[in-house]
């Protein structure tokens, strides 16, 4: 299994619209080869921003890095500009590999 996630610094007073961007845009995921699920996060709010997160699970990092390289990454993504006043920065990805913990 593998865990990507990306994390926005949304500006405060824009979190609605922010949400709504994700709410009414296609992802195309389910069609993709190796995905299983996704979560939009909330997380905390400072004086600065509201920190979000964008949740995928995928059977493994292959089948993500193959989404990334997809028609589909390119559709789902070709609006991602749109929202330049909502961002604080780019988003930060984080990649997590399962940890197989059985015994041996």
């Amino acid at each position: 299994m593998f865990v990507a996630m990306n994390r926005f610094k949304v500006a405060l007073g824009s979190e609605d619209d922010f949400v709504e961007m994700w709410r009414s845009r296609d992802s195309y995921l389910e069609s993709v080869p190796g995905f299983k699920k996704f979560d939009l996060l909330r997380g905390a709010t400072n004086e600065e921003f509201t920190l979000f997160a964008s949740h995928s699970i995928w059977e493994s990092r292959e089948a993500f890095e193959n989404w990334t390289k997809s028609e589909a990454f390119r559709k789902a993504h070709a609006n991602a500009g749109a929202g330049k006043t909502v961002y604080l920065g780019p988003p930060q990805f984080e990649g997590f590999a399962a940890v197989d913990l059985k015994k041996s």
